[in-house]
């Protein structure tokens, strides 16, 4: 692969309005994200911020995607420089931000992913050739581009401010977070509700407005199909302890079972 090829398709998917799914890796485990590539994802993100992954066990998951098309990302615990350092060096091509409610927030973490002059990333991606199978050289070369700086809007700050949010250069996606949206206005798992539904349509506007690719959560294909008609490209189907999940409760389904 030469120095002027990025390694992540992603970005040119999105400008081809091709939409992608994925899933978010909670389960510390090697052979689960094995699987989840193997089926046909087209990004995994590891969760670092609400699932049990320790950096030595998110370096051997994000590994475990390779030999397939499957691109490994990660979230973060919280909007910090230091946090997302790593999970790029090992790797990752791609940060998921949480809790962006501001402008500053949105350039914070645009900084974070590049290298000057074009932000503040700070040099030591010792690991993160060796699971591309390029040099160093050819790793830095493209690595401002290959990285996706994904944001989460998922406060209604957040929805208050999207377009100023919107308007920062160099925000990658825009991934609206249901669950927190909904706790922030003190309706905790009520993503249904007419109030939160209001907020992600608002969101959904704004970031639709900007251009820059949107992402959201899919809970069945009719949703997804519905989404991508309203110009999502990047959609979670969920998390693997939900697929799991659905997956036995499916196998069960029909099943007679002694009463």
């Amino acid at each position: 692969m030469s120095a002027t090829t990025p390694l992540n398709r992603l970005r040119q998917e999105w400008r081809d309005k091709r939409p992608t799914f994925g899933a978010i890796a909670t389960i510390p485990s090697i052979q689960t994200v094995q699987i989840m590539a193997a089926c046909g994802l087209d990004w995994i993100i590891v969760d670092l911020e609400h699932g049990p992954i320790d950096l030595t066990m998110a370096h051997a998951m994000i590994v475990a995607t390779s030999g397939t098309r499957c691109v490994p990302l990660a979230r973060i615990a919280a909007n910090e420089p230091w946090l997302a350092k790593a999970p790029m060096d090992i790797g990752a091509l791609g940060i998921n931000f949480p809790m962006i409610s501001s402008r500053d927030d949105a350039a914070k973490a645009v900084r974070s992913v590049r290298y000057p002059p074009r932000g503040e990333r700070l040099w030591g991606p010792f690991h993160a050739p060796f699971r591309w199978g390029v040099s160093m050289a050819d790793y830095m070369a493209t690595a401002d581009d290959d990285m996706i700086c994904m944001i989460t809007i998922e406060h209604v700050e957040a929805v208050n401010r999207i377009d100023e949010i919107m308007a920062t250069p160099g925000i990658d996606v825009a991934v609206i977070g249901p669950g927190d949206l909904a706790t922030s206005i003190d309706k905790r798992g009520q993503i249904d509700d007419p109030e939160v539904q209001a907020l992600m349509a608002r969101a959904e506007e704004g970031i639709l407005k900007s251009g820059v690719p949107i992402g959201g959560v899919a809970r069945t294909a009719d949703q997804a199909n519905q989404m991508i008609d309203r110009g999502y490209l990047v959609l979670a189907l969920g998390f693997d302890w939900s697929l799991f999940q659905r997956g036995i409760a499916a196998s069960l389904q029909g099943i007679k079972r002694q009463a």
